[in-house]
């Protein structure tokens, strides 16, 4: 049986605002029913990555393609069936939370007036009240409702939880974003732009970590997971004078060591053991802390310098 068509398609895409390079070289496949995290930090190329898939700004060079087809050539189609979450939400100022839900939902074939309602009720959203009155987080409540209502295909969400309180934050991934692709696992896709990524641990389950628009490390959650452990040992007495090789990280309080690794779990478990520990323990890292060690590898132009 042959792999389903891709949803989203990046094949090296690069992208300048002047002289100013957003996005190198970047490519990515995710496919349908996938939760795809693009992690990295404020001024990554992530929103960048959002807006040319959008068809919102024209990539320098590379290609990008929406359910196979061409984002620009092909706007109605491809926007029919998907939902952007910008990272800076706006609305009409003079329209309600009603009026406003009832107008992007006049241009939908679709719109599930229960999940709108329970989402209202969840935020303890008054569809009264006018936009201009609204904060930031309200705003961004009022998109989400607006996004998840129609059941697109597609849920495209930069930052989503910008603004939001954190009891606001965890329900709405773990309730909203968890029941949306619940409701039908095999289509519905997410690709969701984060520097917060321990909200999203149990969501993901792929991701790719972007700097300076470069990609910096692309992987399935749970290969990373397998991948990158903490151990944990108790010594006899002081650590080896020479160390602990090649590790992620090495940190001993008095006969206590823990070391973070990277792919090379085996080997250095071999190597407390032959220092005498008593036992050895071994963790998977979350995804943030996988990220925040990616971030702080040398990279190949770091190295040269």
């Amino acid at each position: 049986m042959s792999a389903p068509k891709p949803v989203i398609e990046i094949d090296h895409l690069a992208y300048a605002y002047g002289s100013s390079e957003a996005v190198h070289d970047l490519s990515l496949s995710v496919a349908p029913g996938r939760c795809y995290g693009l992690f990295g930090r404020n001024g990554a190329g992530k929103t960048t990555t959002m807006k040319c898939l959008l068809g919102l700004l024209r990539p320098r060079s590379g290609r990008v393609r929406l359910f196979g087809l061409d984002p620009v050539a092909d706007e109605v189609e491809v926007k029919r069936r998907l939902a952007y979450v910008p990272d800076q939400v706006a609305f009409y100022p003079w329209m309600s939370i009603r009026e406003t839900l009832d107008y992007l939902a006049s241009f939908r074939p679709h719109w599930n007036r229960d999940v709108e309602r329970g989402l209202l009720e969840r935020f303890q959203l008054d569809p009264g009240q006018r936009a201009a009155a609204l904060s930031k987080g309200q705003r961004t409540q009022v998109a989400l409702v607006a996004a998840v209502s129609p059941e697109p295909e597609l849920l495209l969400l930069d930052e989503p939880t910008s603004g939001l309180d954190p009891i606001v934050r965890r329900e709405f991934i773990e309730t909203v974003i968890g029941a949306y692709q619940e409701g039908d696992p095999s289509r519905r896709t997410i690709l969701v732009s984060t520097h917060l990524i321990s909200e999203f641990e149990g969501l993901i389950d792929e991701f790719m970590i972007v700097d300076r628009g470069r990609s910096v490390m692309h992987m399935e959650a749970d290969a990373a997971r397998e991948r990158f452990l903490r151990l944990r040992a108790r010594l006899p007495g002081a650590a080896p004078a020479a160390g602990w090789g090649p590790v992620l990280r090495a940190r001993q309080e008095g006969r206590d060591v823990e070391l973070l690794v990277d792919g090379n779990g085996a080997e250095a478990a071999g190597m407390l053991r032959a220092a005498g520990a008593e036992s050895v323990t071994s963790e998977s890292l979350t995804l943030e802390e996988v990220f925040v060690a990616a971030m702080q590898a040398p990279r190949p132009e770091q190295e040269a310098k």
